[in-house]
């Protein structure tokens, strides 16, 4: 029985990969695509769906509208067909609530269904010998068995990133805020009754954290310890935030690496070891109202760096220095929790050179002069040494190559979406000439005459 060889495989369905879904549906429905997702069942963020919290991400930025306005995958479209538009409309609402917006990329998932496999955790990619001898690959999975295809698609997500010292500790009571949810949850009856928690960061994220676990546990004490003077607003401007325009990718990428650095320092602030203005109000009022009652359970440690964790079943000690005094002071926490953000590609050590599930092909990739995994214009990774590799994209990882607007952002997914699925129907059928095309602009595929055309679907 000969194997099935499928024209592209996409690693994850979150919603780059989804975005991808229906940019190949809309617009190359020639191309037949099969995506692997670990999890049973498509939750953006599950862990992360707080009370109140928003996106920080203009609702019409979504999986489809600004590559076509008028899909049938639009967020409002997706709200109109659940009988909420007039209602959302009516709030007013800057940015949509985080767990609304989960429900909208299911929704657009489960129009793929029959593209999916849940529940199929990969474990590794290697380049492989195609039925017809061409070179493909072939994606192994967990269970044992294997998937063969022409085409990959790298989107699993970021890596969360563990600062030292926490990223030598083994314990169940230190948590990346990718493990938050399910964790309270375990120890709700715990912290029910008190003890206390610490919250390690600067970001938006660490202050939600913080205004979550108050409202959850209001007997227990909550310390943020943070590295900065205080909590930094974002800069959210519409001149910075023009950062996120197709314009500032193709500047950004042909720039040079020292230019790449001086614009990231210049951005930090757009998304990074920074809150917004709503969530910082909220919680300096928190603490303010504690005060003047004088039941304080929630405080704000600045300047604070961790200097050594020591951890047990029951409890995690944390040896804290004030980075300008240097003084040093040991607290008993029952939990930590680490808002600190994730990897993207380079060099140092908050960062990993390419994603974990390329690492059998790591000989084979190119690399950057910083060591990092180069991605070319259109996402596609180049092979080392200059061979050529079949086919293989990653994409909203690329922050290192793209700029800021590829950190896991909403902002040009759909366009990114576009690049990529124009680029996979030129390689794997000829045929049909597709200009290049980096972010959308309405070019269409050019048929070629009718007597050059391979009938039937893709060539094997």
């Amino acid at each position: 029985m000969t194997a099935i060889v499928h024209d592209m495989i996409g690693i994850g369905f979150g919603p780059a990969n989804i975005a991808l879904a229906v940019a190949l549906e809309e617009l190359q429905p020639r191309v037949r695509p099969l995506f692997l997702e670990a999890r049973d069942r498509v939750v953006w963020q599950p862990e992360m769906l707080l009370a109140g919290s928003d996106t920080q991400n203009n609702p019409v930025r979504d999986l489809v509208t600004p590559r076509n306005p008028r899909s049938k995958y639009s967020f409002l479209n997706f709200l109109f067909e659940q009988g909420r538009m007039l209602e959302y409309l009516n709030l007013g609402l800057e940015f949509p609530l985080r767990k609304e917006y989960s429900q909208y990329i299911s929704w657009v998932a489960a129009h793929f269904a029959d593209r999916v496999e849940y529940g199929a955790t990969v474990n590794a990619v290697d380049i492989a010998t195609l039925p017809d001898g061409t070179e493909g690959y072939r994606v192994g999975l967990v269970s044992g068995e294997s998937r063969l295809a022409r085409v990959v698609v790298l989107a699993p997500g970021r890596t969360p990133y563990l600062p030292a010292p926490f990223d030598a500790v083994d314990s169940e009571r230190v948590v990346h805020l990718t493990r938050y949810a399910s964790t309270v949850a375990r120890h709700a009856e715990e912290f029910a009754a008190g003890g206390r928690i610490a919250v390690i960061g600067g970001s938006q994220s660490a202050v939600e954290l913080t205004l979550d676990l108050a409202r959850r546990f209001p007997r227990a004490e909550i310390v943020t310890l943070a590295r900065g003077f205080g909590f930094r607003m974002k800069d959210v401007s519409p001149f910075m935030e023009e950062s996120i325009m197709p314009e500032f990718v193709d500047y950004y990428f042909h720039a040079s690496q020292q230019s790449k650095d001086l614009l990231d320092a210049d951005l930090r602030y757009t998304n990074y070891s920074a809150a917004d203005a709503d969530v910082l109000r909220a919680l300096y009022l928190l603490i303010y109202e504690q005060r003047l009652d004088g039941a304080q359970k929630v405080f704000v440690r600045n300047n604070s760096e961790i200097s050594a964790v020591a951890a047990t079943a029951n409890g995690v000690e944390l040896t804290v220095r004030d980075r300008h005094r240097g003084d040093l002071a040991r607290e008993r926490f029952d939990l930590v929790l680490l808002a600190t953000g994730f990897r993207n590609f380079g060099p140092r050590p908050d960062q990993e050179p390419y994603p974990p599930l390329l690492e059998n092909l790591a000989p084979q990739l190119h690399r950057t002069d910083q060591g990092a995994l180069a991605v070319g214009y259109d996402y596609r990774v180049a092979g080392a040494h200059g061979r050529s590799l079949p086919p293989l994209f990653v994409y909203n990882l690329c922050e290192s190559s793209h700029g800021i607007s590829d950190a896991g952002s909403f902002s040009l997914l759909s366009l990114r979406a576009e690049t990529i699925s124009r680029t996979i129907a030129d390689l794997l059928d000829p045929a049909v000439t597709v200009a290049p095309v980096l972010f959308g602009g309405g070019t269409s595929p050019v048929p070629a005459p009718a007597a050059d055309r391979v009938s039937g679907g893709l060539p094997r």
